[in-house]
Formats: structure tokens, C-alpha cells, sequence
């Protein structure tokens, strides 16, 4: 449960608590299964707290300093994160869905099987990200940072990655079926066993990819960089290689 000495501290209003904190940055805070629900939170620094399966629903959370914090299988409904800072945060399981979550900073944050359905990500930074089986379907990452994330297993049919920079990006196994990836940089990205079927990769860069057992059947690959790429085992039904750039790869192709 919840330590109710930081509880009741963190009720005194945040300049009151940030000046706490400052005193104290040595404290480790404890807001298990607290209900913060509606609380009036921005700016607030609480980084490193445990904020597991805590009650954030409609919650203003506007500017305030998560770095580090635990919230896994917090509800965040209606939460207002514009400014949140959630580098290297726990969101394990956390339903962000629906979430404007557009500019924010999520590099190294750990986001294993969370909901992100809808959300915005637009301009976030993902970088070196944890989001191995997170459903993504219909998120907007236009113009995110997504250098070195790890998206294992994770939906991702039909979602809009255009332009996208997932160099060294780990996709072992995702569903990117249908998904635009066109102009995306996945130079040295580990695609293995990952469904590409349908998708546009037109114009991507997939220098030294690892696409073994990918499956990319009837995927637009025109344009595309492959140099060095590995498509040994991949699945190329219905794939036009006509004018893509194939030196040095590694593949089983006759």
C-alpha cells in the first residue's frame, strides 16, 4: 500500500512537495495503489516513485517529472500528460489508448504489452523503448524518434511508420501486415520472422537488415536499399525486385 506520510505530503500542493523533495531526494516514494485520481499534479517531481497500479484517471500530470517512476498497470484514463517527462519509465500493461501523447519523452521507457490503440506519438522520442508485444494499431508516430526500439511481437498492421527512423530497431516477429513504411530507415534493424505482407517499403532503407523468415509477400520493396540485407527464408511472393538495390545479400534466391 501507499505510505501515507508521502501521500499526505503530496496533498500540501506540488510547491510544497517539489520543496520536500528537494530536501529529501534520497527518499524512495511509495504510492502503491494510491488513488490520485483528479489530483492536481503538474509539474510535480516524482521521479522514481512507485506509482504501481495507482489511479491516475483524469489526473493533470502536465509538465511533471516521471523519469524513472513505476507505473505499471496504472489507469491513466482522461490523465493530461502534455509535458510529462517518462524517460526510462515502467508503463508495463498500462492502457495509454486514445492518449495524446504527441513531442513527449519515452526513450528508454519500458511499455512491454501496453494498449497504445489510437494514440498519438507524433514527434515522440521512442528511442531505445521497450514496446515487445504492445498493440499499436492505429497510433500516429509522425515524426517520432524511434532509433534502437524494441518492438517485438508487437501489432503494428496497417500503421503509418512513412519517413520513420528505425535504424538498429529490433521487429523480430511483429505484425507490420499492410503497414506504410515507405522512406523509413531500418538500416542494421532485426526483422526476423516479422510480417511485412502487403506492406509499402517503398524507398526504405534496409542496409544490413536482418530479414530472415520475414514474411513479405506482395510487399513494395520498389526503390528500396537492401545492400547487405539478410532474406535467407524470407517469404518474396508476389515481390517485384526490379531496379532494388540487392548487393550483398544473404539469401537463399536462385
Amino acid at each position: 500500500m501507499a505510505n501515507p506520510e508521502h501521500l499526505a505530503l503530496l496533498r500540501l500542493g506540488v510547491i510544497a512537495w517539489n520543496e520536500w523533495r528537494q530536501e529529501n531526494p534520497e527518499v524512495l516514494l511509495n504510492f502503491y495503489q494510491a488513488d490520485l485520481s483528479h489530483a492536481e499534479l503538474s509539474e510535480a517531481n516524482l521521479s522514481g516513485a512507485n506509482l504501481t497500479e495507482a489511479n491516475l484517471s483524469g489526473t493533470d500530470l502536465s509538465g511533471t517529472d516521471l523519469n524513472r517512476a513505476s507505473l505499471r498497470r496504472a489507469n491513466l484514463s482522461g490523465a493530461n500528460l502534455n509535458g510529462v517527462n517518462l524517460e526510462a519509465a515502467d508503463l508495463e500493461e498500462v492502457n495509454l489508448s486514445g492518449l495524446t501523447l504527441s513531442g513527449l519523452n519515452l526513450s528508454m521507457a519500458y511499455l512491454q504489452r501496453a494498449n497504445l490503440s489510437g494514440a498519438a506519438l507524433s514527434d515522440a522520442n521512442l528511442s531505445s523503448a521497450n514496446l515487445r508485444g504492445a498493440n499499436l494499431s492505429g497510433v500516429n508516430f509522425r515524426g517520432a524518434n524511434m532509433w534502437g526500439t524494441t518492438l517485438c511481437e508487437a501489432n503494428l498492421e496497417k500503421v503509418n511508420l512513412e519517413g520513420i527512423n528505425l535504424e538498429e530497431a529490433n521487429l523480430s516477429g511483429a505484425n507490420l501486415s499492410g503497414a506504410n513504411l515507405s522512406g523509413a530507415n531500418l538500416e542494421f534493424a532485426y526483422l526476423g520472422e516479422a510480417n511485412f505482407s502487403y506492406a509499402n517499403l517503398s524507398g526504405a532503407n534496409l542496409k544490413e537488415a536482418n530479414l530472415e523468415d520475414a514474411n513479405l509477400k506482395e510487399a513494395n520493396l520498389e526503390g528500396s536499399n537492401l545492400e547487405g540485407a539478410n532474406l535467407k527464408g524470407a517469404n518474396l511472393e508476389g515481390v517485384d525486385l526490379k531496379g532494388v538495390s540487392l548487393e550483398k545479400i544473404t539469401s537463399e534466391l536462385s
